[in-house]
């Protein structure tokens, strides 16, 4: 997605991730004036009966929960761009930098990168 697209009442600032069930951007949402993150399913996921009901049930399973370590939905929707959720914005460090990091202070995993060839 380019910056500035919309979807919806949401305008695209910058990708901050990817994963398996698409891709998440900053976007602003343009009625509450609000920084959100939006996690957006691919059109060929979305066409696979599966992948979109996995979609739904993460939406489902997530709004369900009320917990300060875990992220609000406000909502899943569907444009003529295709389907996202609307969550929470949380500005910060991944879970996957501290593993990284961790990992990479152990010689064992350093070894082994080194072994196979990823610069350190």
């Amino acid at each position: 997605m380019i910056d500035g697209t919309r979807l919806g009442r949401y305008e695209i600032r910058s990708k901050i991730g990817e994963g398996g069930m698409g891709e998440v951007y900053l976007a602003q949402d343009t009625k509450l004036d609000r920084k959100v993150a939006l996690k957006i399913l691919p059109a060929e996921l979305a066409g696979n009966t599966d992948r979109m009901q996995r979609f739904v049930q993460e939406a489902k399973a997530a709004s369900a929960l009320n917990h300060p370590n875990i992220i609000t939905i406000y909502e899943i929707d569907e444009t003529e761009s295709g389907h996202f959720i609307a969550t929470e914005f949380i500005d910060g460090e991944t879970l996957r930098d501290p593993m990284v990091d961790s990992l990479r202070s152990d010689s064992r995993f350093t070894d082994l990168m080194r072994r196979i060839g990823f610069p350190q």
